[in-house]
């Protein structure tokens, strides 16, 4: 059984732009917390934004304005409330509670994530997560896209004795695939578990591990145990996490096989070398990762 290294309760809250107060559970910066292949995760836990309008024309949008990213990819998973997306390479849509926005980067995209123009109207709580996912070398410079893809979807596996169930959003589990495609082996499980239950998953030894509690409390293999809006990183090695839910827990589970590449990241662009950091600058500078309409 893999055993945890550490658990981590949410740092203080900040904003990403203006529609966004998240705790940032991690980042391409954190060297000894075994991620790889995971740049990075804001969370953004249940926040009420007041709806309306600013003036007497427009609605107050709220989120983060055209920006640029290079060498990974985002995915934003919406819990409660609806985000818009639009991209230079003609990526967009809205999501909504339940739905997930894949976006590889690649070779360089620029992009807004807004609060979408319904939720700006009428408010209501806002919940998401946000990851970064590490490309491999081979794939930093691959053409962007964009999968959109709906709660409906979105496969839901239930476990077995009744211990709850399971979104595969990415990867696999009980032989059942997730729906986004992946440029490297990661699971991604949005996962619901019952009170008073147990289950093993399985995980293999390769693979790194993280969970976030979104909601409950569990433990974690003997003795770790984690709430809400805390965060489980592991040891490397052994196969396999337990999870004992002591009351209905949500949680956010995400595995994956190491690059054991350089990770050499700068605001948003994740690169190997810092050459190429100054290249994805440049290349911004000189229009390459084109406009929004």
């Amino acid at each position: 059984m893999k055993k945890v290294a550490n658990v981590f309760t949410s740092p203080e809250k900040h904003w990403v732009g203006n529609g966004f107060h998240v705790s940032s559970m991690f980042s391409y910066h954190d060297k000894d917390k075994n991620l790889d292949p995971f740049l990075l995760m804001d969370y953004n836990p249940p926040k009420f934004f007041q709806g309306g309008r600013r003036d007497n024309s427009e609605f107050d949008l709220r989120g983060v304005e055209e920006h640029p990213h290079r060498g990974f990819e985002t995915v934003t998973i919406a819990y409660q409330g609806e985000v818009s997306h639009r991209d230079s390479h003609g990526g967009g849509g809205t999501i909504c509670a339940g739905d997930v926005q894949w976006m590889t980067a690649g070779s360089g995209v620029m992009h807004e994530e807004m609060h979408s123009e319904k939720f700006a109207k009428e408010g209501g709580l806002f919940e998401m997560v946000q990851l970064w996912v590490n490309l491999p070398a081979k794939d930093k410079m691959t053409t962007p896209k964009y999968q959109a893809i709906k709660s409906a979807d979105i496969p839901v596996v239930a476990l077995p004795n009744n211990a709850g169930s399971v979104r595969v959003i990415a990867g696999e589990l009980l032989d059942v695939k997730g729906a986004a495609s992946t440029f490297s082996p990661i699971n991604m499980w949005d996962i619901t578990m019952n009170t008073n239950t147990t289950h093993k998953f399985r995980v293999p030894a390769s693979h790194n591990v993280i969970i976030l509690v979104l909601d409950g409390t569990i433990q974690v293999g003997e003795n770790a145990i984690a709430r809400r809006g805390e965060l489980v990183t592991f040891e490397r090695g052994e196969a396999d996490v337990l999870i004992e839910a002591n009351n209905e827990a949500k949680l956010l589970m995400l595995t994956g096989e190491p690059l054991n590449e350089p990770v050499v990241g700068y605001g948003p662009f994740v690169m190997n070398t810092k050459e190429q950091i100054i290249d994805a600058f440049n290349d911004v500078r000189n229009g390459r990762f084109g406009r929004l309409d």
